[in-house]
């Protein structure tokens, strides 16, 4: 018998408060996280740590386009799925994002 993680929707705060372009650190809980806002309006959450063993802030991350680089080794990562480009290898950890009512919320465990 699996065991499933069920899956909910919390606030993270009002759209206005993610500025566009930079990342910001929200906790959920003790689960830390990274939300960009991209010019087209976008929004994605990822882990705030990076993919590799120092695990760097990602928060810090400077946003390009749907790509964010790591503040530490300048790994290019896809704000997408969280994958590293090539040469580079690795992946950050999504969540799902939706705006709702002027607010931002992540899926995440329960």
């Amino acid at each position: 018998m699996s065991v499933q993680t069920q899956l909910v929707y919390r606030a993270v705060g009002p759209l206005l408060s993610f500025p566009v372009g930079a990342g910001k650190e929200v906790r959920i809980g003790s689960l830390a996280l990274a939300v960009f806002r991209t010019t087209d309006g976008s929004m994605y959450a990822l882990e705030n740590r990076t993919p590799h063993r120092k695990g760097g802030p990602l928060a810090e991350a400077i946003v390009s386009g749907h790509y964010i680089y790591c503040p530490l080794r300048d790994l290019k990562i896809s704000l997408r799925d969280g994958l590293v480009q090539e040469p580079d290898t690795g992946q950050a950890r999504t969540y799902p994002v939706k705006i709702e009512d002027g607010y931002v919320h992540i899926e995440v465990p329960a």
